[in-house]
């Protein structure tokens, strides 16, 4: 039986296997601090991309995006920041913040998904 982290890791690395395919650079996978983590962190070109990957079996229980609340989201935005800081990356860099929605077997990218929000 595999626990949900392992279905996650899985996924994750299909998700960053499709970004790669697409031509992005992935510079972090699972980035965690104490307030959260970020699935993804990969460069298109110039832009820092902060990439959150949600899967589901089927639509039973909702599409995989629809998991990306307001409050997740706000979430990543905050790690991002804590990230950028870390990283010394400028502050007026080029960033974006993506979804790679997972349903069975299809890959839907949501590129700019959300704003940034503080």
């Amino acid at each position: 039986m595999v626990n949900n982290r392992e279905k996650g890791s899985v996924q994750e690395r299909k998700a960053a296997q499709f970004l790669i395919n697409n031509g992005l650079t992935i510079l972090e996978m699972n980035f965690s601090i104490r307030m959260g983590e970020i699935d993804i962190i990969c460069k298109d070109n110039d832009t820092y991309v902060f990439t959150e990957v949600k899967y589901r079996k089927d639509n039973s229980h909702g599409y995989p995006y629809e998991a990306v609340t307001y409050r997740k989201q706000k979430t990543i935005c905050r790690v991002a920041t804590v990230y950028q800081k870390m990283k010394k990356l400028p502050d007026n860099g080029s960033y974006r913040f993506d979804v790679i929605s997972i349903l069975g077997d299809e890959i839907t990218w949501y590129k700019n998904a959300f704003p940034y929000h503080v």
